[in-house]
């Protein structure tokens, strides 16, 4: 059986200049609201967004077989991607106009093996402390039982523009 995928997206720079103009929060929910283009990734792994809330960016997948690594579990690099995207956002979303952020630091623990199997999963994040220079956020990422599949903590370098 041939496998296939095909993804489309949008240039992703369509809003990028008028994100430098808008809180963090306003930028990702005019992004929810097809006013901005997703990030191509969001197409490319298969995620969605669910929740944008102040503080909190909920990501949401179901794992495929296009997630698999080399011996059939749901590569690492798409675990990592999920949650440093929840923790990037949740940050983002309490940043003021003129700012923006990147991930300076990124620790994952991997504590179950997920496949096609596991069903749909979410992060949870959490900022623990937002700066001027840097932010310290957490998140997990939970099966829909709450059983955690990963954690991770990141920090977060806050950018001027």
């Amino acid at each position: 059986m041939e496998r296939k995928r095909t993804i489309t997206w949008d240039d992703p720079m369509k809003g990028a200049k008028e994100a430098m103009q808008m809180d963090g929060i306003a930028y990702l929910k005019a992004m929810s609201d097809n006013k901005f283009p997703l990030p191509p990734l969001l197409h490319t792994l298969d995620f969605s967004v669910s929740i944008i809330e102040a503080g909190n960016v909920v990501f949401e997948f179901t794992p495929q077989e296009f997630h698999y690594n080399p011996i059939g579990t749901v590569h690492g690099g798409v675990i990592t991607a999920i949650l440093d995207s929840a923790m990037g956002c949740s940050v983002h979303s309490l940043l003021p106009a003129g700012k923006g952020y990147t991930t300076l630091e990124l620790k994952v623990n991997f504590l179950k093996a997920i496949t096609i199997k596991t069903g749909k999963l979410k992060t949870i994040a959490k900022v623990i402390n937002l700066g001027g220079r840097t932010a310290l956020v957490e998140a997990q990422l939970l099966d829909e039982n709450d059983i955690v599949y990963a954690h991770a903590v990141s920090t977060c370098l806050i950018l001027k523009f």
